[in-house]
């Protein structure tokens, strides 16, 4: 089972920092929060990684294929440029598949485009930006007994997202940005079979939210995991601040690993 990370966004809503970098490579305590997200999954054993990129997908490429001396003390030899690490992380198991999957591709042309690296029936889903003590493990189990091609984790967040209207473990409809009323949105976290790539297309335009999501809602074919637990996301330039206080502080609520 694998992991794909949407990657490629612009994160216009980080001004600045997003000139330099993309959004996932914003740093929680020195480490990018794609690296974070990663780390949650790795909790429970996924450490088979797909990440869409695009915008300046370059930097996070350079990030792992730098990954030892990103995260090790080293000495260089510059005799013969022999490298002597010093200590070691624990991300060895570690398997990072990077597609660029284009500059302006919207979500579910992202998704389509690394189908030839899906191997299994039920495989992961996840944006580049989103945070939660959320149990993997359950998400999977959940997803496999309801039966739908792909569950939408709920979370509660901040009113300016949009909601999921389920009744039930079914989604019912998907209201982009909507005045929450029910109080769930989707934050990542997802589940998929592969007959969900049946419904994208590798053009720029397929999104997943608008269009698809919507489809499938009408369809009674995405179920809807509830998350009580905590969740965030870097969206703007206080979840930062709020983000990198809670590391600081030792109260990551996502730490799980």
């Amino acid at each position: 089972m694998k992991l794909v990370i949407l990657a490629g966004g612009y994160g216009t809503r980080l001004g600045e920092r997003t000139s330099i970098i993309p959004k996932p490579m914003i740093e929680i305590g020195g480490k990018p929060v794609l690296w974070h997200i990663m780390k949650i999954y790795s909790a429970y054993g996924i450490e088979n990684f797909i990440i869409c990129l695009g915008y300046k997908g370059d930097v996070i490429k350079d990030y792992f294929s730098n990954y030892n001396s990103k995260n090790n003390d080293f000495t260089v030899n510059l005799g013969d440029l022999s490298i002597k690490f010093h200590n070691e992380h624990d991300e060895k198991a570690w398997r990072v598949t990077l597609v660029d999957t284009g500059l302006n591709t919207l979500k579910g042309g992202r998704v389509k485009r690394i189908e030839k690296h899906l191997d299994d029936e039920i495989n992961l889903l996840t944006y580049g930006d989103g945070v939660a003590d959320i149990n993997i493990n359950e998400v999977i189990k959940f997803h496999k007994e309801v039966g739908k091609i792909i569950t939408l984790t709920g979370v509660h967040p901040p009113a300016r997202f949009g909601e999921l209207v389920a009744d039930g473990d079914t989604l019912k409809s998907f209201e982009e940005k909507a005045q929450t009323s029910q109080g769930l949105i989707n934050g990542g976290f997802m589940v998929f079979n592969k007959e969900l790539l049946n419904y994208l297309t590798v053009d720029e335009d397929c999104d997943l939210e608008a269009g698809v999501f919507e489809q499938l809602a009408s369809e009674g074919k995405i179920a809807v995991y509830r998350h009580q637990g905590l969740w965030a996301c870097m969206d703007h330039e206080r979840d930062v601040k709020y983000l990198n206080n809670l590391w600081k502080n030792n109260k990551a609520f996502w730490k799980v690993w």
